[in-house]
């Protein structure tokens, strides 16, 4: 007999036996307990009890099929997107009711540094809608939801799937359902979906996760815009839809960091508002540790490639609008696919643009259902 279901059947012996060890007896005669009596039932409790035991305990799950990426739903209107192996968190959503708008914070290196940060370093009154990443926009039919505005809010009424799959790569999803209020009405609905991939296999990930780490991960975003009654307009400005606001020490005025864009120009003064296939961030979070965040735009979306809308101080956003409006049709639709490739070290030009390259590929909203 195995030692376990030896175990359980030891304590189906001891509990019978003092089951009937526990009955009253006639004055003055002894106690006298029959092998059979405690033997026979007690092998069938036994066997009762090792079938219950034994179903307690499998074999372990095999790597290859077990989520090493996982989306966590927390407390509080929040979800924490986690790598299983490092116990380590790659990012987390905010989305409570409460909030001006959701956001994702923090947004971690693959080592588990901070890469961004909530609020300008030198300006944290005024720009306090600098949510570490963000969507937004300052013109929606005329009404500003990019500052930190009493009339406007983007609230999260439900998150309607949470979601990881295993096999090439690694991922890890959800589906917020968002409504735009203006004045406390709806205007605009958004379906977004945010995805973390790492692209690796679930085996590498679990036998080697730093390794498995080494290459980055990728923060993947598509919405789905629908108006709620008439025609809505995204109006010229160069302030949404995304931010990213970089932790102060990447910044280049800062901690002396870099931004490179996809036509190889650098820093605020030649890529200010020039548009571009992506832009990457990059700077030192210690003194010894380096790492940034690339921010992608999809050929997909209308009007690519975007400028980009940077600043030495720390931030990069792309701009839907920016001198051509967007106009969304009362019975119409307008998608929009963004990604973040984070990452160790300051790469080159021709490793972004292999990121990029495989970015183009993400199929969005359409992968995701079942």
């Amino acid at each position: 007999m195995r030692p376990f279901a030896k175990g359980c059947t030891d304590m189906a012996y001891v509990v019978f036996a003092k089951q009937l060890a526990g009955r009253a007896l006639p004055l003055g005669r002894k106690r006298i307990i029959p092998a059979w009596m405690v033997a026979g039932p007690a092998l069938v409790l036994g066997g009762v009890l090792t079938g219950f035991c034994w179903g307690q305990v499998k074999e372990p799950p095999s790597p290859e099929n077990f989520p090493a990426l996982q989306v966590v739903p927390e407390p509080y209107g929040q979800a924490s997107f986690m790598f299983v192996p490092l116990r380590q968190e790659l990012c987390r959503f905010h989305f409570g009711p409460g909030l001006q708008r959701p956001f994702l914070y923090p947004v971690n290196s693959p080592e588990g540094w901070p890469l961004t940060r909530m609020g300008h370093p030198h300006d944290p009154v005024t720009h306090s809608h600098h949510n570490s990443v963000w969507i937004s926009h300052a013109d929606v039919n005329g009404f500003d939801f990019w500052a930190d505005r009493p009339q406007t809010q983007i609230v999260c009424s439900r998150v309607s799937e949470y979601n990881e799959s295993a096999g090439d790569s690694l991922r890890a999803w959800l589906i917020a359902e968002l409504e735009w209020r203006a004045e406390g009405q709806p205007i605009l609905k958004e379906r977004r979906l945010i995805e973390v991939k790492v692209p690796v296999d679930s085996s590498l990930a679990w036998r080697s996760p730093k390794e498995a780490l080494a290459g980055g991960y990728f923060i993947l975003i598509e919405s789905r815009f629908t108006p709620v009654e008439k025609a809505v307009t995204f109006g010229d400005t160069p302030f949404g839809l995304i931010g990213v606001r970089m932790t102060k020490t990447i910044g280049v005025r800062d901690g002396g960091g870099r931004i490179l864009n996809s036509d190889g120009l650098v820093n605020e003064k030649e890529v200010f508002r020039k548009p571009a296939k992506w832009v990457d961030y990059s700077g030192y979070i210690t003194p010894d540790v380096a790492g940034g965040i690339t921010l992608f735009d999809h050929p997909q979306n209308e009007g690519f490639p975007h400028p980009f809308h940077v600043r030495d101080d720390g931030w990069m956003g792309i701009c839907l609008s920016f001198q051509r409006p967007v106009v969304i049709p009362p019975d119409g639709n307008f998608t929009v696919k963004y990604g973040l490739w984070c990452h160790r070290g300051v790469p080159d030009r021709q490793i972004i643009e292999r990121q990029w390259e495989s970015f183009t590929t993400w199929v969005g909203l359409e992968a995701s259902k079942p």
